[in-house]
C-alpha cells in the first residue's frame, strides 16, 4: 500500500494500522479473535459478522482506565486527543533492547511540545503470531515515559506489541506471569542480564503515560516506514466505548506535499 491522495486538497493519506480480523496475532494468555457469519450472502443475501474478541488485539488504543483505577475510559477521552500534528521518531532497536529517554532525545529534533508521538523501533516488520514478536520485543523505559510526559505528548503510539519491555509485563515474572515460561532464561542468555533486576517494575512506562492522561496505541504498522523522522497530521478512530479500557483503532497519517502540516478550512 502507498499514499492515497485526496484530489481536492492534494493531501496524502497513509495507513498506520495492521489488518485486523480472524487470525490476528494475539497476546499469549488471551483468546484469539473469533469471527463467524451470523448471516451470509448465499443464504440470506446479506453479510453480517458476529465477533468475539479481546480488545487488546492488533493495532489498538488504550485508555487510562486500562491500568489506572478510576482513570478515563475510552468514551471519556477528549476527542482532540485523537487528532493533531506530530512526529514519527526513528528509534531502531533489536531483540530485548530498551528505548530510553536518551534515545528519544536523539531522535526528536523535529518534535514539538503537545505532539502526537509515534515511536518506531522496526519491530512492526516482525508482526506475527510468534514468540519472537511478543516476547523478544524492545520496550520503553520509565525515563522514556517520563520524557514524553514532560513534553506534554497528546498521544503516544509504538510499533511494538506493548509499551513496556516484555519482561516488565506478565509475559515475564510479573502479576500472574510468566505467560512465556522460557522468556527469562532466553533474556539471560541473550543479554547476560538479570531480568528481575533490569525490569523489576510492572508496566512502569505504560502506567506512567496513562497516569498522565496520555492515551497509547500499540502495534502500529502499515506503511509507517515511509514516515520515519517526518512530521505529519495523525488521526486515530477508536470506539466511544463506555467503561472501555481499550479497543481496536484505525490509525492514519496525513501529509501535505507542500511541506507544511495544515488542514484546509473546507471553503471552496
Amino acid at each position: 500500500m502507498a499514499f492515497v491522495t485526496d484530489p481536492y486538497t492534494g493531501l496524502k493519506f497513509l495507513e498506520l494500522s495492521h489488518p485486523w480480523g480472524h487470525g490476528a496475532p494475539s497476546y499469549p494468555g488471551q483468546d484469539d479473535v473469533q469471527m463467524h457469519r451470523a448471516v451470509k450472502h448465499a443464504q440470506h443475501g446479506v453479510l453480517a459478522w458476529r465477533i468475539r474478541t479481546v480488545m487488546h488485539t492488533g493495532t489498538h488504543m488504550n485508555a487510562p482506565l486500562h491500568m489506572i483505577q478510576r482513570g478515563m475510559d475510552m468514551a471519556e477521552i477528549p476527542a482532540d486527543r485523537f487528532f493533531g500534528n506530530g512526529v514519527v521518531l526513528d528509534v531502531p532497536k533489536g531483540p530485548f533492547e530498551t528505548v530510553t529517554a536518551r534515545d528519544l532525545e536523539a531522535a526528536a529534533s523535529r518534535l514539538k511540545e503537545g505532539d502526537i508521538v509515534v515511536i518506531v523501533t522496526g519491530w512492526h516488520r516482525r508482526y506475527s503470531d510468534s514468540q519472537e514478536y511478543f516476547g523478544h520485543s524492545p520496550g520503553l523505559s520509565r525515563d522514556a515515559a517520563e520524557w514524553l510526559v514532560a513534553r506534554k505528548a497528546k498521544l503516544v503510539a509504538v510499533d511494538t506489541p506493548q509499551v513496556d519491555h516484555p519482561l516488565a509485563t506478565s509475559l515475564g515474572p510479573h502479576r500472574g506471569g510468566p505467560l512465556m515460561k522460557r522468556l527469562e532464561e532466553e533474556y539471560r542468555k541473550a543479554t547476560g542480564l538479570d531480568p528481575r533486576k533490569e525490569h523489576g517494575e510492572w508496566n512502569i512506562a505504560h502506567r506512567t503515560l496513562l497516569a498522565a492522561g496520555i492515551p497509547t496505541i500499540e502495534q502500529v504498522g502499515g506503511d509507517v516506514d515511509l514516515l520515519l523522522g517526518k512530521r505529519a497530521t495523525f488521526v486515530a478512530a477508536p470506539w466511544k466505548l463506555s467503561k472501555g479500557d481499550a479497543c481496536p483503532v484505525r490509525f492514519i497519517a496525513i501529509l501535505d506535499p507542500s511541506g507544511s502540516v495544515r488542514i484546509p478550512d473546507g471553503k471552496p
